[in-house]
């Protein structure tokens, strides 16, 4: 990106037609931009009504200026914003009007990458932005207000500054060479890391459940022909999204549908039964569900209940691999089963034609995933989160292990928090900055 020394100006609101338009500019000298735009001058955190004029003085549109000095604004820069009617030409002649005036077209996730390089934001709150706007549930909408909010920096926060102070603690050892293990012992040094660590595991659980939240959960409905993979996908989207015929092979292709659970996104892929057979778009329809597996987060194995497991169900278990599988068995509205669970939690018997048992299914999905109802704490996380934990997490591991190796500890403890503070941005790579609001709409 850009210096942010220069004004920009964007649309900030959705492409399309809508009651309100906002026009964003922020940089360094928006003062020379209020009186040409507006004809007045405009207090600070006041709205004004007033006209938008083009170069001639003739109107272009009227609205509500707002003007925020630095740095209180969003960016921390001074911010001028224009919110007028919600057609798209005369948004856009009113953009084209501040482009004239010298401001520059702002790139995706300007405005955001300001705040975060001004301060108002860390590297957490600023991926909260997009995350709220991109929310795909109440539950995750309410969760990235809480990382907007703060909560989850700092609970980064207070986990990384016991480290410092363990860090402290353990390098003045090493500074002071007539001081050995034993000051380190008298000052609990292990365990204040054991109870950093248990600090640190809980974050790292919270994290799991905010990402799970914010990325959904990928379930691949996999078995035999026939066995009622459509019928299955229909009840839990609660319509006919598939086609559901008697005639085996029926599905050929994969069938996506995305649906929640307690607020959890699942997608949902119903696929061609597997089976042998010579029909080459069946066997293309085939090759498609064994790729679609490996991105699958859970596969759910569908039998007939009045079969149970038989030779072909096995093979398709065998190829499973790591992939957390529930068998369901399904059909049980034809005999005398009722809705249950196994002891192990990996089998459950119910019926997708008529909705027995179906709630207990969706509770088991959401326990194989590792999903825990946490009420209102959660807050919504991202898989590089949850990744710097786990590397955190690992040095600390480490550093427990390093023993009366005092050098070894130290650096253990620094990687530690290098990886937490790659999490709000106190240590990020330009490029990893250029990635996280490429992601952001124009206008944030």
């Amino acid at each position: 990106m850009a210096a942010h020394s220069d004004t920009i100006a964007a649309i900030a609101t959705a492409p399309g037609r809508g009651g309100i338009g906002v026009v964003r500019l922020s940089g360094g000298a928006i003062k020379s931009f209020i009186q040409p735009l507006t004809g007045k001058c405009l207090s600070p955190r006041r709205a004004t009504f007033t006209c938008f004029l083009d170069a001639l003085g003739d109107t272009l549109d009227e609205g509500i200026a707002l003007y925020f000095p630095a740095p209180h604004s969003y960016t921390g820069e001074s911010v001028l914003e224009l919110q007028g009617h919600g057609g798209q030409h005369v948004l856009q002649g009113v953009l084209e009007r501040c482009l004239e005036l010298g401001a520059r077209l702002a790139e995706p996730g300007e405005f955001s990458r300001r705040a975060f390089l001004n301060g108002k934001l860390d590297l957490v709150q600023a991926e909260a932005v997009v995350d709220l706007i991109d929310a795909g549930s109440r539950e995750a909408a309410r969760s990235a207000m809480r990382s907007l909010d703060g909560e989850f920096s700092r609970r980064i926060n207070g986990v990384k500054e016991a480290l410092i102070q363990l860090r402290m603690l353990v390098e003045a050892t090493l500074d002071f060479p007539e001081e050995d293990v034993d000051f380190l012992q008298r000052a609990d040094a292990w365990g204040k890391l054991a109870d950093i660590t248990g600090k640190l595991d809980a974050v790292l659980a919270q994290a799991r459940q905010g990402a799970l939240l914010r990325e959904g959960l990928n379930v691949v409905l996999i078995g035999q022909p026939n066995v009622g993979k459509s019928s299955l996908l229909n009840r839990l989207a609660g319509y006919d999204a598939a086609i559901v015929t008697e005639i085996a092979g029926t599905t050929r292709d994969t069938v996506r549908e995305a649906i929640q659970i307690q607020g959890v996104p699942l997608h949902i892929i119903d696929t061609a039964g597997l089976r042998e057979t010579e029909d080459l778009v069946e066997l293309k329809g085939i090759e498609r569900t064994w790729a679609a597996l490996e991105k699958a987060d859970v596969a759910v194995l569908l039998i007939d209940a009045k079969h149970g497991v038989g030779a072909q169900e096995a093979a398709m278990l065998a190829r499973m691999g790591e992939i957390p599988v529930l068998t369901v068995h399904n059909k049980i509205d034809l005999g005398s089963e009722t809705p249950h669970v196994s002891a192990d939690g990996q089998e459950l018997w119910l019926s997708a034609k008529t909705g027995l048992g179906i709630d207990v299914l969706e509770s088991s999905l959401l326990s194989l995933a590792g999903w825990q109802a946490t009420g209102e704490g959660t807050f919504l996380a991202r898989t590089r989160h949850v990744e710097a934990l786990r590397r955190a997490r690992a040095c600390l591991q480490a550093a427990a292990d390093t023993g009366t190796q005092l050098e070894l500890l130290a650096e253990e403890l620094r990687l530690g928090q290098e990886a937490l503070s790659e999490i709000t941005g106190e240590f990020s790579a330009d490029d990893l900055l250029g990635v996280i609001f490429g992601q952001f709409c124009i206008g944030k």
